[in-house]
Order: structure tokens, then C-alpha cells, then sequence
């Protein structure tokens, strides 16, 4: 009996490492890692740290804010800034500084914004406590989700998103079938967890720029200064 065992144990191992060498995977590619937040070898720059190409307003016109030491600097009433390059589903990081405005409070304090398709905006805010709505504080889906936590670093800090975003499927009629699903991730800490995007439009499915929001037409808007700086995507489709 026990050399009975013995062979069908030694044919179930057998099998099993020819099956095991049928299912063998192909190495996967290889990507040079970035260093403190600069890009991967695979990323696209959607700033290059050393002047606009790429960043226009909303018509096609050149951006009115300003590329220096690294940095995209866009005061108020510089108008909304698109990239030329456009996504669909995509890994997105990004590095912003808000300016200290202790006068102000809730969404006079450093607000912008991040549209993902230029359509979805992550809240931009001064939310270093500066109470406000919750689904308007820094790291929200605005007006849909608060973030899980308040992670904010003070005003004059450097802060960084890094956004997974899952783009909308449609039919073959153009109707939305699966919405964009974003996961976020403020200063390190998720925020947003694989949250489907209420209010998808079916232009989504055929990708869009990132977007980041002037917000000098907000009533009330103080005049302010934002700095953004490394800011990459890698496609995920």
C-alpha cells in the first residue's frame, strides 16, 4: 500500500509541475522608479518644470500662468489651465504649495482644484484647520465624497496627491455602462478609496486633459498665488 501511495504521489507532483510550467507568466516590464516625486521612466511630464508647453486655457490659448525654478506658478485670474496631452484611465501625481491666509477661512483659504477629464474635481484647500463643508475640504471628491481623513500639511508646505483614476466604459450607443472610479492619496494617506464617480458623462470615454481650477470667479475670491510643480500621469488603459 505504502508504494502504492508513493507512485500516485510522485504522478501528482509530476502533473503538477507540467501543469505549473504550462501556466509559466511572462516577466513583466520594467520601470526605472522616479526619486522624491519625480517621474517614472514610463511617465508623461504634463509639466516639464521649465516653461508652459503644454499648458493652455480652456480655448487653446496659452496659459497665464508662469514656469519657474521647477515650478507652475498661476495667480488669481490667470484662468483655468488644461493639458494639451489627454487620458483616459491613468496613475496621476502631482505637488501643490498654498499660500498662508490666516484672514481667510473656509473656502477663501488657497482654494483651486484638480478635473480629472477636466470634468471630476479633487478639492484643492487650505484644510489645515480651516473647518469647512466636508465635501469640500482638501482631498474630496467635491460635492460627492469628504475625504476618509483631513491629512493637510500646514499653508506653505509642499502637499501631493497621487490619483488612480478608472475611466468610464460606454456601449456601442455611447451610454455610460461602467462609471470612473478614482482612488486618492493626500500626502501618503488614502483619502478616497475606489469611489465610483456619481455624475459620469459619457464624453469621459474618450479621455480628456487635467485641469486645474482658477478660482477667481468664486464670489468673494481673495487674490492669491498657487504652486504645482512635478506633475506626471502614467496610462493605465
Amino acid at each position: 500500500m505504502f508504494r502504492v501511495l508513493q507512485a500516485n504521489l510522485g504522478i501528482l507532483i509530476l502533473v503538477a509541475g507540467a501543469f505549473a510550467q504550462k501556466r509559466e507568466l511572462p516577466q513583466p516590464r520594467v520601470v526605472t522608479p522616479g526619486m522624491n516625486g519625480t517621474a517614472p521612466s514610463d511617465a508623461v511630464l504634463l509639466f516639464n518644470g521649465r516653461d508652459t508647453t503644454g499648458l493652455v486655457r480652456k480655448n487653446g490659448s496659452p496659459t497665464g500662468c508662469e514656469a519657474k525654478d521647477g515650478e507652475l506658478i498661476c495667480a488669481t485670474g490667470a484662468g483655468d489651465v488644461y493639458t494639451t496631452e489627454k487620458f483616459q484611465s491613468a496613475q496621476i501625481h502631482l505637488e501643490f504649495n498654498l499660500p498662508a491666509m490666516p484672514d481667510k477661512k473656509g473656502q477663501l483659504r488657497g482654494n483651486s482644484g484638480v478635473y480629472l477629464h477636466g470634468r471630476y474635481e479633487i478639492q484643492v484647500l487650505d484644510s489645515f484647520e480651516n473647518p469647512t463643508y466636508a465635501d469640500g475640504s482638501l482631498g474630496a471628491i467635491y460635492r460627492q465624497a469628504a475625504p476618509l481623513v483631513n491629512a493637510a500639511r500646514k499653508p506653505e508646505e509642499w502637499q501631493s496627491y497621487d490619483i488612480l483614476f478608472r475611466a468610464p466604459k460606454c456601449d456601442a450607443d455611447g451610454r455610460v455602462v461602467e462609471k470612473a472610479v478614482v482612488t486618492v492619496m493626500l500626502n501618503g494617506v488614502l483619502v478616497q478609496d475606489h469611489v465610483a464617480i456619481e455624475k459620469t458623462q459619457a464624453e469621459s470615454c474618450t479621455g480628456g486633459p487635467l485641469m486645474f481650477q482658477d478660482h477667481s470667479g468664486f464670489p468673494g475670491a481673495p487674490k492669491t498665488v498657487l504652486r504645482f510643480r512635478n506633475v506626471w500621469m502614467r496610462r493605465l488603459d
